[in-house]
């Protein structure tokens, strides 16, 4: 065996080999192979539309005791194949993707993310603040700054990952213990965050249209996690902190760092025409923040309702939160970027929110399909059923409210190994979820917090996730060896304690009855 290939079986635990045969392995190997085989998120959406109209079809005719919720008129199944319905699904099928929820929201937040990211202020940002981290504080500052990048979409992945690998290295601490802290922190603590950023939006705007379908009335403001998103960055600092020192690192000790020297990444200091850039944009950013706060305070200000309150879903301010987050990134982004030179005339800032939409494009595909899906199984009356039917089983079995969570989460985590994207899963399970849960008194705000959870948590150890194999490759710059089934072993602590300790922070937040964010309730009606 070559020095390579002997290197490509060690894992991590103290470098002993791997067995190829072990059960992890197979398991492994079977989730690779079954999420491969599944069709794109587009399509899948596309065929569960087709299946929800043979279903309507076949059902149109059958009378049903359940009622609905809100009329309290028996249930009945609409026949989505008649000349009438296929009429009306293609004439307003334009206006259907145009009124999709979270569309709008994402791309206007997306816009203003995308100029502060291509401008370098965000990465800038990042590294200014692992730069002044003391050594002892080296791993929660990664994890917290991983948390943070969550607001610049993939900025994560692509920097601060690889930039846990090389802060740790340059502190004679072993660099895959910096790159697992990194990646745990951005894509296991993914759903953990207190800077409100796009996903925000895109979530809720699933899971309103899910809850429309039993109450049309239903709204749900965009930042109804963020409180518990918030206190959730501190669960995810702390366990990830201990497993990262006490776990994850001892487990590489003995395991060789035999990458090419030349090759691997070496940490730059920002110069002083980009560190004064930085100063700059964040005293804008600052001065920003300021203004709102002050436009807000007074009981006259135009961003209150008539009554005089902020937190209304009348309230401008609420109304506002997603042109909110776009200016606060495409201001400091701006600045930063002329101060820089890396923007140099109007038309380069224009440029950067147009590359920002080109790495959308899937996203706004995935949409159009999801939004016609999710507009025909709300007009069958199919989601209405299951919501009542389901709610009404879960009712008759009459478990705790802890354990109904528990289950969500932990169906949510295992559909996540073959479904990576959390919009597309969302989207997928929301019109099940949520309804059926509002039937047995739980709020689509806390259906959502518990998939949040599940999402998250197993992101991280499964092949399927579209940045898992750039982290291997971030591996093998220093252990040339390192394989999906290395990465997976050493992420699992990881996931482990992240499902089974944030499932019970949340059920704990929620018996003692702290807010979830903003207009979040924990109940329906």
């Amino acid at each position: 065996m070559s020095e390579v290939e002997a290197s490509s079986a060690a894992g991590v635990d103290g470098g002993k080999s791997i067995d190829k045969n072990s059960w992890v392995n197979r398991a492994l190997n079977r989730v690779e192979v079954i999420g491969n085989r599944l069709p794109d998120p587009a399509v899948l959406f596309l065929i569960l539309m087709v299946t929800v109209w043979v279903f309507s079809w076949l059902l149109s005719g059958v009378s049903f005791d359940a009622q609905h919720p809100a009329t309290g008129e028996a249930i009945r199944i609409n026949n989505l194949l008649s000349g009438e319905s296929l009429a009306y699904f293609l004439s307003n099928m334009v206006t259907t993707f145009t009124g999709f929820a979270p569309l709008g929201v994402v791309l206007v937040a997306m816009l203003g993310v995308g100029v502060a990211e291509q401008s370098g202020f965000i990465n800038a940002v990042l590294k200014k603040l692992l730069g002044v981290t003391p050594q002892m504080l080296l791993t929660p500052m990664v994890i917290l700054v991983a948390i943070v990048s969550h607001t610049a979409v993939d900025a994560g992945y692509v920097l601060v990952i690889p930039l846990g690998g090389v802060i740790f290295y340059a502190a004679g601490r072993h660099p895959l213990a910096g790159i697992a802290a990194a990646f745990a922190g951005v894509s296991g603590g993914f759903s953990a965050n207190f800077v409100p950023s796009a996903i925000d939006p895109l979530l809720q705007g699933f899971t309103q249209s899910a809850a429309q379908i039993v109450d049309a009335q239903v709204q749900l403001n965009p930042l109804n996690n963020w409180a518990f998103t918030s206190a959730s960055c501190l669960v995810i600092v702390l366990l990830g902190w201990w497993l990262t020192d006490r776990v994850i690192e001892p487990r590489l000790r003995d395991v060789e760092i035999d990458g090419d020297e030349n090759e691997m990444p070496v940490m730059q200091d920002m110069g002083e025409r980009e560190r004064r850039a930085l100063r700059w944009s964040l005293l804008v950013m600052a001065a920003g923040i300021g203004g709102l706060v002050a436009w807000m305070l007074p009981e006259s200000s135009a961003l209150r309702d008539g009554s005089g309150q902020l937190a209304s879903f009348g309230a401008p301010a609420m109304k506002s939160i997603v042109p909110l987050i776009f200016l606060l990134f495409i201001i400091p982004g701006v600045v930063f970027g002329y101060l820089t030179g890396t923007f140099g005339k109007s038309k380069d800032v224009i440029d950067s929110m147009s590359k920002t939409m080109g790495s959308m494009s899937y996203y706004i595909v995935m949409a159009f399909f999801c939004a016609l899906f999710i507009a025909e199984f709300g007009r069958s009356g199919l989601g209405t059923l299951l919501a009542v039917e389901g709610g009404g089983l879960l009712a008759a079995m009459n478990l705790p409210g802890p354990v109904t969570l528990m289950g969500i989460i932990l169906l949510v985590g295992s559909v996540n190994l073959f479904v990576g994207s959390a919009s597309a899963k969302w989207a997928l399970l929301a019109p099940i979820f949520v309804p059926m849960l509002m039937q047995v008194g739980f709020s689509p705000d806390l259906t959502q917090a518990a998939y949040r959870v599940g999402d998250s948590s197993t992101n991280i150890i499964t092949p399927l996730m579209p940045y898992f194999p750039l982290v291997v490759v971030y591996c093998q710059r220093y252990v040339k060896g390192t394989g999906i089934g290395t990465l997976v072993s050493m992420m699992l602590p990881y996931s482990v304690a992240f499902l089974l300790c944030w499932s019970v922070f949340l059920v704990i937040y929620w018996s003692i009855g702290l807010p979830l964010g903003l207009q979040a309730s924990y109940t329906y009606p």
